[in-house]
Protein backbone atom coordinates (compact mmCIF):
# COMPACT_ATOMS: atom_id res chain seq x y z
CA UNK A 1 0.00 0.00 0.00
CA UNK A 2 1.42 3.45 -1.12
CA UNK A 3 1.44 5.44 2.10
CA UNK A 4 2.54 9.33 2.68
CA UNK A 5 6.01 7.99 4.08
CA UNK A 6 6.97 6.26 0.21
CA UNK A 7 9.06 8.48 -1.20
CA UNK A 8 10.97 7.61 -4.36
CA UNK A 9 14.55 8.16 -6.20
CA UNK A 10 15.90 8.46 -9.62
CA UNK A 11 17.89 10.46 -11.65
CA UNK A 12 17.62 12.36 -15.07
CA UNK A 13 20.46 13.88 -17.62
CA UNK A 14 20.33 17.20 -18.99
CA UNK A 15 22.24 18.51 -21.83
CA UNK A 16 24.14 21.56 -20.96
CA UNK A 17 24.09 24.32 -22.89
CA UNK A 18 27.49 25.23 -25.11
CA UNK A 19 28.27 28.10 -23.14
CA UNK A 20 27.45 26.78 -19.90
CA UNK A 21 31.11 25.07 -19.87
CA UNK A 22 34.20 26.88 -18.76
CA UNK A 23 33.54 28.97 -15.58
CA UNK A 24 36.83 30.61 -14.81
CA UNK A 25 38.48 29.42 -11.73
CA UNK A 26 36.92 25.50 -12.13
CA UNK A 27 37.08 22.28 -13.54
CA UNK A 28 34.10 21.01 -15.34
CA UNK A 29 33.85 18.18 -13.01
CA UNK A 30 33.70 20.58 -10.11
CA UNK A 31 30.85 22.28 -12.23
CA UNK A 32 29.03 18.86 -11.97
CA UNK A 33 29.31 18.55 -16.30
CA UNK A 34 30.59 15.69 -18.26
CA UNK A 35 31.88 14.64 -20.72
CA UNK A 36 29.94 11.77 -23.20
CA UNK A 37 29.42 10.91 -26.65
CA UNK A 38 25.97 13.34 -26.38
CA UNK A 39 28.61 15.83 -25.55
CA UNK A 40 28.44 18.21 -22.00
CA UNK A 41 25.78 17.29 -19.63
CA UNK A 42 24.60 17.09 -15.93
CA UNK A 43 23.12 14.21 -14.14
CA UNK A 44 20.49 15.83 -11.50
CA UNK A 45 19.56 13.25 -8.74
CA UNK A 46 16.09 13.98 -6.82
CA UNK A 47 13.76 12.03 -4.39
CA UNK A 48 9.94 12.81 -3.89
CA UNK A 49 7.62 12.46 -1.89
CA UNK A 50 4.31 9.70 -2.15
CA UNK A 51 2.60 12.07 -3.43
CA UNK A 52 5.02 13.29 -6.25
CA UNK A 53 6.86 16.67 -5.21
CA UNK A 54 10.24 17.14 -4.92
CA UNK A 55 12.24 16.89 -1.72
CA UNK A 56 15.81 16.84 -2.43
CA UNK A 57 18.72 16.90 -5.13
CA UNK A 58 22.22 16.44 -6.11
CA UNK A 59 23.93 17.19 -8.54
CA UNK A 60 26.45 14.92 -10.71
CA UNK A 61 28.60 14.96 -13.70
CA UNK A 62 26.29 12.51 -16.29
CA UNK A 63 28.76 9.86 -16.34
CA UNK A 64 28.33 9.15 -12.90
CA UNK A 65 27.10 6.56 -11.55
CA UNK A 66 22.87 6.74 -9.98
CA UNK A 67 24.33 5.54 -6.20
CA UNK A 68 26.67 8.98 -6.24
CA UNK A 69 23.57 10.53 -5.56
CA UNK A 70 21.81 7.91 -3.54
CA UNK A 71 24.87 7.97 -1.60
CA UNK A 72 24.03 11.79 -1.00
CA UNK A 73 20.47 11.63 -1.05
CA UNK A 74 19.16 8.58 1.29
CA UNK A 75 20.90 8.82 4.46
CA UNK A 76 18.86 12.26 5.24
CA UNK A 77 15.13 10.41 3.64
CA UNK A 78 12.73 10.16 6.60
CA UNK A 79 10.56 6.99 5.12
CA UNK A 80 9.01 3.51 5.59
CA UNK A 81 10.39 2.39 2.19
CA UNK A 82 11.74 3.78 -0.76
CA UNK A 83 11.13 3.13 -4.71
CA UNK A 84 13.75 3.30 -7.28
CA UNK A 85 14.80 1.46 -10.56
CA UNK A 86 17.16 -1.64 -11.23
CA UNK A 87 20.21 1.21 -10.95
CA UNK A 88 19.90 1.55 -7.58
CA UNK A 89 19.72 -2.53 -6.71
CA UNK A 90 23.33 -2.37 -5.31
CA UNK A 91 24.18 -4.83 -1.83
CA UNK A 92 26.61 -2.56 -0.06
CA UNK A 93 25.25 1.11 -1.21
CA UNK A 94 22.00 0.71 -0.80
CA UNK A 95 20.00 -2.06 -0.13
CA UNK A 96 22.00 -2.97 3.08
CA UNK A 97 21.77 0.84 4.36
CA UNK A 98 18.14 0.92 4.39
CA UNK A 99 18.07 -2.22 5.63
CA UNK A 100 20.21 -1.30 8.61
CA UNK A 101 17.37 1.98 8.99
CA UNK A 102 14.64 -0.08 9.24
CA UNK A 103 13.43 0.77 5.38
CA UNK A 104 12.28 -1.15 3.10
CA UNK A 105 14.08 -1.29 -0.48
CA UNK A 106 11.04 -1.49 -3.06
CA UNK A 107 14.03 -1.94 -6.13
CA UNK A 108 13.17 -4.40 -9.01
CA UNK A 109 16.23 -7.10 -9.28
CA UNK A 110 18.92 -6.64 -11.76
CA UNK A 111 18.74 -9.21 -14.46
CA UNK A 112 22.17 -10.45 -14.02
CA UNK A 113 21.74 -11.28 -10.18
CA UNK A 114 22.87 -14.70 -8.55
CA UNK A 115 19.97 -14.45 -6.06
CA UNK A 116 16.68 -12.70 -7.11
CA UNK A 117 15.11 -10.30 -4.76
CA UNK A 118 11.47 -9.69 -4.09
CA UNK A 119 9.84 -6.53 -4.14
CA UNK A 120 6.34 -5.34 -4.15
CA UNK A 121 5.60 -5.26 -7.80
CA UNK A 122 1.92 -2.95 -6.74
CA UNK A 123 4.31 -0.34 -4.99
CA UNK A 124 6.50 0.22 -7.55
CA UNK A 125 3.86 0.99 -10.15
CA UNK A 126 3.93 4.66 -8.26
CA UNK A 127 7.07 4.80 -9.40
CA UNK A 128 6.06 6.82 -11.66
CA UNK A 129 5.78 9.83 -9.76
CA UNK A 130 8.88 10.75 -10.22
CA UNK A 131 9.23 10.21 -13.61
CA UNK A 132 6.36 12.75 -14.12
CA UNK A 133 8.19 15.02 -11.67
CA UNK A 134 11.17 15.12 -13.93
CA UNK A 135 8.81 15.84 -16.61
CA UNK A 136 7.07 18.51 -14.83
CA UNK A 137 10.77 19.87 -14.43
CA UNK A 138 12.04 19.26 -17.73
CA UNK A 139 9.51 21.72 -19.11
CA UNK A 140 11.88 24.57 -17.71
CA UNK A 141 13.77 25.73 -20.53
CA UNK A 142 16.95 26.89 -18.60
CA UNK A 143 16.94 23.79 -16.41
CA UNK A 144 16.54 21.24 -19.84
CA UNK A 145 19.46 22.86 -21.38
CA UNK A 146 21.39 23.98 -18.24
CA UNK A 147 22.49 27.24 -19.05
CA UNK A 148 23.57 28.20 -16.53
CA UNK A 149 27.82 27.69 -15.95
CA UNK A 150 28.10 27.35 -12.04
CA UNK A 151 26.62 24.28 -10.52
CA UNK A 152 24.62 26.15 -7.73
CA UNK A 153 23.34 29.35 -9.93
CA UNK A 154 21.53 25.47 -11.65
CA UNK A 155 20.78 23.82 -8.39
CA UNK A 156 19.56 26.90 -7.46
CA UNK A 157 17.28 27.19 -10.27
CA UNK A 158 16.22 23.66 -9.87
CA UNK A 159 15.11 24.23 -6.21
CA UNK A 160 13.06 27.25 -7.82
CA UNK A 161 11.33 25.51 -10.74
CA UNK A 162 10.60 22.67 -7.98
CA UNK A 163 8.86 25.40 -6.03
CA UNK A 164 6.83 26.61 -8.73
CA UNK A 165 5.80 23.00 -9.53
CA UNK A 166 5.07 22.00 -5.47
CA UNK A 167 2.96 25.02 -5.51
CA UNK A 168 0.75 24.12 -8.26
Amino acid sequence: MLTMNTPGIDSTIVRAYQHSAGANGGEPSQEAIGRSKGGLSTKIHATVDALGNPLSFHLTPAQASDLDGADKLLPDLAADSVLADKGYDANERVIERLQAQGKTAVIPPKCNRTTLRVYDKELYKARHLIENFFAKLKQYRAIAARYDKRSANFLGAIYLAASVIWLN
